[in-house]
């Protein structure tokens, strides 16, 4: 591999073909997850290559993304979230996602694993599970979406092999556990150019300082860059940019997984301005445990003496994740709700009590 630049020297590059290669022996993944596992301990982020996700496959959605984001407002609007009900799918534009009470500077498309009128959770009227609000235009996007969908949840089931692996866990720990029916969530964000400083005279941020509220995230983000990770390395806090990587995914760690390890594996604040003077395109995709799922500390060999990190103060919505009760659909819906407030009263009321 060529020297990478030094931005990227602060976020570890990991070659994962071992946990998605069948024909891997157990060295090759036992390798692999012990520079997951350092990384997760370190800062929560680092770059997936190796990963075997069709390069075509992820143009052709990069492409007709960007032909979508491109239409009119009120063609976009067709699919907006309000149609979504309980299921949380579709357009909302530029101005309409919080992050911690403040508008983002972005606009985007909500998906998530495709589900028919049938489905028992679908039936009871569960919140964030349904179908999903395609727009007519353009022609194939359907198609690319849910194949990016299926080719991520297998990278993600291979992800968390590693994982396990790296807290001296059963390699299916997680798959026959909080992971064995995942809450798969895919977005598609465009960022506008713009200017770096609000009205306010504070940052205009694509979005603000937040944390991840599940398990696992791969990101593939295009040329603009902006994104940037909140590092404590050598005891130090400062931001830190992940520039774009060819080729690679940017993987992230979530509040749940930092809940199951006591904090040993760290949930890391991030953030995005884009500075680039184009429209910047991201596709985070979120692989999250199951919606019944109750979460609580693993007792897995590398944690086993571990203490819960009391952390609110440090965190950016001041609130640890380390006192969770509940299931991790409760969680989550009480999340999401902040980020959509003028969606939450109707995904209570047409989801279950």
């Amino acid at each position: 591999m060529d020297a990478l630049p030094i931005e990227v020297e602060q976020v570890p590059v990991i070659d994962v073909r071992a946990l998605v290669d069948p024909a891997s022996t157990l060295a090759e993944r036992q390798a692999v997850a012990e520079r997951m596992g350092a990384a997760c301990r370190r800062n929560g982020f680092f770059y997936v290559v190796g990963h075997g996700v069709d390069e075509a496959l992820q143009t052709r959605l990069e492409t007709l993304s960007r032909r979508f984001f491109a239409l009119p407002e009120a063609r976009k609007l067709a699919i907006r979230m309000a149609r979504g009900g309980a299921a949380w799918r579709g357009y909302f534009p530029v101005g309409g996602e919080l992050t911690s009470g403040r508008p983002d500077r972005k606009e985007g498309l909500y998906f998530g694993t495709e589900l028919g009128a049938e489905h028992p959770l679908v039936r009871a009227g569960t919140p964030l599970h349904g179908p999903n609000l395609f727009p007519e235009e353009p022609s194939g996007l359907r198609e690319a979406v849910l194949d990016y969908l299926a080719a991520l949840t297998r990278l993600g089931h291979a992800l968390m092999e590693g994982l396990a692996l790296s807290l001296g866990l059963r390699a299916d720990h997680f798959r026959a556990g909080v992971m064995a029916e995942p809450l798969v969530l895919f977005r598609v964000f465009n960022y506008p150019p713009g200017p770096d400083t609000a009205e306010d005279g504070k940052p205009a941020w694509g979005v603000g300082e937040h944390t991840d509220y599940g398990v696992l995230t791969l990101l593939k983000q295009d040329e603009a860059g902006g994104l940037q990770v909140k590092s404590r390395a050598g005891g130090e806090v400062r931001w830190i940019d992940a520039p774009p990587l060819a080729g690679s995914f940017v993987c992230n760690i979530g509040d749940m997984l930092d809940r199951m390890t006591r904090g040993a594996y760290r949930s890391t604040p991030h953030r995005v301005l884009n500075r680039s003077g184009r429209h910047r395109l991201s596709l985070p995709f979120f692989f999250d445990p199951g919606w019944t799922a109750e979460i609580h500390p693993l007792e897995a060999p590398a944690i086993r003496q571990a203490q819960a990190i009391e952390d609110a103060h440090e965190r950016w919505d001041l609130r640890s994740v380390h006192g969770v009760q509940g299931t991790y659909g409760e969680y989550l819906l009480g999340k999401v709700g902040q980020v959509f407030p003028s969606l939450r009263s109707e995904v209570l009321t047409d989801g279950p009590a």
